[in-house]
Order: structure tokens, then sequence, then C-alpha cells
């Protein structure tokens, strides 16, 4: 079941962050799991304190080992056998398929799911139910830097190259991001850049830790960066600074881009941003200067109505500065869940397949059909975004059903009031978790899940290096994995059994999801462990993009990971890409002329502020687990909102007083955080928390018409003394 590590125990990466640092699990004579750090390549010897804790979960007081089952709307959840709950979602399924087609019932995934799991879950719904409707978590970190990545580059892998190359880069610039809170392990690479004499600039509207280590700070207004990015492509031509042999071989499209540009000189850019004229140039012409430069954006540039256009327009920088692909230079993005790259490649996300294909290829169906065995025609077509899935829950033509695995949307969505109105008018609400997350706290059926430490499979970590996630115990009596659940439920929807109905396994949706053929080509298997999973998963991604046909576990294992794209078992597999060309037909990078635009909701005089969310140190996304490890609720107990001391003192706000952040969604009610270190128009607000506190109450579904991700880094909101 797991291989040994070189010095004892069992060799795994942690269940949180992209960087899946690598440590070593052993047993303890009580039971429990020790932790300690494992010298790989993202971590080095290191772990942040919710890697330490992190086993602190496997035997949480709180964990479910029981099915949950509600007799009715609005009645207690109480225990249940297997049988019992998963009769229950069987019944209720094919219910609703016989009625209104495989299109009423809708999954969930996320992206802290390993790749065999997010594997299965695509199969499922597409094959299995034959929906549209699946999508995950990770529309709200990664899908627009995805977005830009492939129309510019023609594939999205965060880091195109080894993390380690950001501690040789002479000048590093950081654009929304703030990895010594959100991915501390990575410090380590900032403060080597630093030590070799490198700059570090941080675009942030924060002094956060990370800005505090920088050599230079750019304070712009939240929703400000592509204005910005703009500007410092603006003083490269204007000073004549721009890689033009670069240029000329290997893209196409600068000419559309410089036109764009001459509209964002840097005193006019001052003025959008904040950011003074003399800063842009300075960090326009350190860039330039630079035998090495990298540029990486992260959540504080992406979570915008015009996320996928800020990122296009850093793209375009580093283009213009010839760093794409060049030896110790690049441009790449911070993922941020564990496997929030590998989650997007194989199937969860609304418009893709498999290996990173997209679902209205009719070559990509074809491939991935023939592997699952059925007919590409009954594939359906490609879903919605997350946020737009799950406002059309409940409604008279919307899913009736949801099966939630990985994810926590009523504290993670924006608009999360609505989000759980949505929740409570579906007919079955069914979530798959280790506990009574709020979102389980909903539900109709609740299915108690193994954890990380408790399975094997592989994760995709930020630079695309496919790792060995290894289980040092089997999960507790009355507990499943993901995949043994929706194989077994696969085989009692599977057609010919009394919930499948009339309804074949791939709806016909290609035809508005409407109920298909009266017969199926046959019952569709979903596979059970995840050895089975992961050889399937090579066959199916195999020619896509992210092509994993020539990993395997034995590869693994014998290194610190294989990258992808690695479509041979005698390939070496990509540490690099875009050393010699670009994934598009012609081999050239693509420019995308950009313009700055407003929030959609910009502060007014009824709510002067900027509301912008993100994280710290001590929890991780919805809070779900470190909620539940006493050490990281001693270290971040509660949320709060950051606020300049001179809007506070207007207010006749102190430190510590309890205060209203209303926008016109919701309120949060926290203490303040009285702070010099933000911008006087600016709110901070961490996003852990639920109840009072939750930050998502209050944040704008307004989406990004390219990636659909949700604008969580701004919009307009009031601060109020409470009550």
């Amino acid at each position: 079941m797991a291989e040994p590590a070189a010095t004892g125990g069992v060799a795994t990466h942690c269940p949180y962050c992209a960087l899946q640092c690598g440590m070593t699990l052993r047993s303890r004579a009580d039971g429990g799991v020790e932790v300690a750090p494992r010298d790989f390549p993202t971590n080095r010897g290191g772990l942040c304190q919710k890697g330490w804790t992190a086993a602190e979960l496997l035997d949480h007081p709180g964990r479910l080992t029981t099915p949950l089952v509600r007799d009715s709307k609005g009645g207690p959840l109480r225990p249940a056998g297997w049988d019992e709950a998963l009769a229950r979602i069987v019944d209720g399924i094919g219910a609703l398929r016989a009625a209104r087609g495989p299109d009423s019932v809708a999954v969930f995934g996320g992206g802290g799911l390993t790749n065999e799991k997010a594997y299965a879950l695509g199969k499922f719904a597409r094959a299995v139910l034959g929906t549209r409707y699946i999508d995950y978590n990770g529309r709200f970190c990664m899908s627009s830097a995805a977005a830009a990545g492939i129309r510019a580059f023609g594939v999205d892998r965060g880091l195109p190259f080894p993390l380690a190359d950001l501690a040789e880069a002479d000048v590093l610039l950081l654009a929304g991001a703030n990895p010594a809170e959100t991915m501390p392990p990575l410090v380590r690479y900032l403060t080597s850049q630093r030590e070799r004499g490198g700059q570090l600039i941080v675009v942030d509207p924060r002094s956060t830790p990370t800005a505090r280590h920088a050599s230079l700070h750019l304070a712009a207004m939240p929703g400000t960066d592509l204005a910005l990015a703009n500007a410092l492509l603006h003083v490269a031509i204007v000073e004549g600074l721009v890689d033009r042999g670069y240029v000329d071989a290997r893209t196409t499209g600068f000419d559309r881009v410089a036109r764009v540009a001459t509209g964002y000189w840097p005193e006019r850019v001052e003025r959008l941003t904040g950011v003074s004229a003399a800063d842009l140039r300075t960090a326009a012409r350190a860039l330039a200067g630079a035998r090495r430069a990298v540029i990486v954006t992260a959540r504080g540039a992406e979570q915008h109505s015009k996320g996928t256009d800020t990122v296009s327009a850093w793209i375009n920088l580093a283009l213009a500065l010839g760093l794409p692909g060049r030896p110790g230079s690049g441009f790449g993005c911070l993922t941020g869940q564990g496997n929030g790259q590998g989650g997007r490649e194989h199937g969860q996300k609304a418009d893709q397949l498999p290996g990173y294909r997209r679902i209205d290829d009719p070559r990509a169906r074809a491939h991935v059909a023939a592997v699952w065995g059925v007919d590409p025609a009954d594939l359906p077509a490609a879903g919605v975004s997350a946020v737009e899935l799950l406002d059309r829950l409940g409604t008279p033509h919307g899913p009736g059903a949801l099966l939630v695995f990985g994810a926590n949307p009523v504290v993670s969505a924006p608009r999360a009031r609505r989000v759980e109105r949505r929740l409570a008018a579906l007919d079955l609400l069914v979530v798959a978790d280790f506990v009574r997350s709020e979102t389980a706290e909903l539900a109709d059926v609740v299915l108690p899940t193994a954890q990380w430490a408790e399975e094997d499979g592989t994760m995709t970590n930020l630079e695309g290096r496919v790792l060995r996630r290894r289980a040092v115990r089997r999960p507790p009596p009355g507990v499943r994995t993901d995949l043994a659940i929706l194989a077994d439920l696969a085989a009692r929807l599977a057609p010919g059994s009394p919930a499948a109905g009339s309804v074949p396994a791939g709806g016909g949706a290609l035809a508005g999801g409407a109920p298909g053929r009266a017969e199926a080509p046959g019952p569709v298997t979903v596979p059970g462990t995840p050895a089975e999973a992961f050889a399937e998963l090579r066959r199916a991604s195999a020619g896509g993009p992210a092509d994993y046909a020539g990993i395997d576990w034995e590869r693994i294992d014998a290194s610190d990971g294989v990258f992808w794209p690695c479509p041979r078992p005698d390939h070496p597999g990509t540490p690099r890409l875009f050393t010699e060309r670009f994934a598009t037909p012609d081999g050239r990078a693509r420019f995308v002329p950009v313009e700055h635009r407003p929030p959609a909701e910009p502060p007014d005089e009824a709510y002067p502020f900027l509301l912008t969310t993100g994280r710290v140190l001590a929890q991780y996304q919805s809070g779900a687990q470190t909620r539940r490890v006493a050490a990281l609720n001693r270290a971040a107990p509660g949320a709060f909102v950051e606020v300049h001391p001179d809007p506070a003192a207007l207010l006749s706000i102190v430190d510590g007083d309890p205060v209203r952040v209303v926008t016109r969604r919701g309120v949060i009610e926290v203490p303040a955080r009285v702070v010099d270190t933000i911008r006087p128009d600016t709110l901070f607000v961490p996003f852990h928390w639920p109840g009072a506190a939750r930050a998502n109450s209050a944040t704008t579904d307004a989406l990004d018409p390219t990636s659909g991700m949700p604008e969580f880094k701004a919009c307009g909101a009031r601060l109020e003394r409470a009550a």
C-alpha cells in the first residue's frame, strides 16, 4: 500500500497548497501519525505550520465515520448505513433523470482531489450521469491565468519552469502574490534571490510580509494591475527596451499591443493606480535590464472580472522583454490549491476533457470516448462556470441535485447567502467529506471519505511536476475513498439498473441536454482504485496538451516527480516549456491587446472603500480543515478587517473595535485591525471563516467573461461601527 521513505516511514506530500512540500509520515505506537519534513525540491526540508500539524486531522473527534441522511427537509441528519445512503442518492438521481434528463444532476469538485479522483469525477459526470453540469472550486483559483496562458502560449501550466528558477532571477516581479503567508516554504527561494543580489518587485495594495521582502513595493489600488502592466510596457517601448529580435522571431501581434500601450504613459497610470510614475519607470527598467528576469502573477491580479485580460497584460510585458522560454527567465502563475493544476487538466472543468483537451473538439471527444467505451455523440457539451452552475441550482430549468466532492462552496463561493438559498432549493444535495463542513450541514446525504494520508494517488504541483501521494494507513472502519464511492454509484446507476431509467449513460447533451436514445451502448464503469484510475488517465490524456502517457508510478518513485508533457515511457519529461516553440499552431506566442477598465462595482459615495479578500498564514481556503487544528486556531482565531489609520480615525474606530463591512450583498461582522500596511481606500478581510465573519457574504459574483472567475478582489464597501 505504501512505499517507505529513504529515512523510514512513508514518503508523501502535504495536503495543502500547490507547493506539495515533501514530508515523511510515521505511525506512532498510540495509533497516531507523526509528520517530518523531507528534502524535496519545492520545500528543501522545510514545512509551514499547516504542514507540521496536518496529521492532527486524521483522528479529529469531529471526523465522520458513518454516512448521514436527512429524512425530511429541515429535519436533522442521522447516522445511516452505506446501502441506505447510496440508495437514497441513486433513487433521487434516478427520479430526476427520468423526469428531466441528465442535466437535472450536477457535480461540483475540488482542487485538492488527486489526479485519479479528478479524472474519475469527470468521467462519472459525463459518461455515467451524462450531465454537462460539472465544475469545481479551482474556478475560483487559476481560471483567469489558465485562460490567458492558453490564448498566449497555447497551453496552461502554472510555472512552465522549475521553481528553483525564482532564486536565480536577477529581477523577480510578483503581481498579487503573497507567498510568505500562502506558501511559506517558497520564501526560501526569495531569500536566496535576495542574497544573490537580486531585486524583488511586489505589486500589492497591502504591505504584506512578502512585500516587506521587496526591493520595490508598488502599492496599486485593487483592480488596477492591468493598467500598471500596460504602463511598464509603455516605458519599455518608449525607452527602446523591447527585445525586437525575440518579438520578431517568436511572437505575433506586437504592433496592435504597442498601439494600445501608447495610452498608458506613467503619469496617467499614476492617477489610475496610485503608484508613482518614477516607480513605474524604475520597475520597467529593472526588468528590461536584467540578464534573468521572471514575472509571476497570483490571485491578487487574477480574481477580477477582467482577470484574464490582466494576466494577458503581464504576459504582453514578458513577451516584449523576451522572457518566456529564455533560460533562467520566464512568465508564470502561482497555482494555489494542492492539485489546482492537475485538477483542471483531467476533466473537472466545465469545458475540458482529460489531458487538457477541449470538450468541443471532435477529435478530443472521439479519443476520450474510445477510452471510456461510449459514443462520442453521447458525451455532453460544455457546461458553465462554477458560479453560474451554483446560481442555476434548484431553478425550474437547472439541476435539481448536486454532488459535492472536496469543496465547501457555502464558505468559498462569492455571494454566499445566495449560494445557501440555491442549495436549499435542491431536491437532493450530496456531500462527500471527512467532517460536517458548512456545506455538509445543508446536505440530504453526507458520505464520510478517506483523508490524504489514507489513500494512494498522484498530484500535480504548481510546476507541472507529477508527484506520488502515499498512504501511511487505511481509512477508519466505515469510511470509504472517493474513488470507491464513485465506482459504487456508477455501478448502481449503470444502464439497465432501476435508477438509470430510460436515459443512456451519456445523455445526448450535444442537442441541448435533453434525454438521449432509449438504449445506451453499455454500462460505463468508473475505476475504483488509484492504480486503475491512473492507468486509464494515462490513456485518456495521451496526445493531449497535458500528456501523462509516459508517466507511471514507478518512474515517479524513482525520481522527484515527472514533469508533463511526457508522451512516452522513454521521454524524460518537460521541466521547461517554450524553449524552442510555443504550443500554438505556428509555434509563436500571441500578444493580446487589452485595455484597463474599472471593477464591476467601483467605490461610490455610499460605498467609498474597495473591499478585497485573501488568506492568512495559519488558515487555508474555506477553513474546513485548518479551523479544526488547535495550534492553527491559536495562531489565527478569527476573521478581522484591516483598515488604514486615517479612515479609522474619521470613523472613530480603534484597533479591536467590532465593526460591520457592508456591501450591496451583505454584511461582515468582525473586529477592526487598524494598520498602516494597507492603502487608505482599501479594506482587507480574510475569507476562511463562516457565520457572521464570512467574507463571501459580501463579495460580488461579477464574472470574468472569458474565465468565469468571480471578482473576489474588488467591490464597493463601507465601514460602520457595530452597535
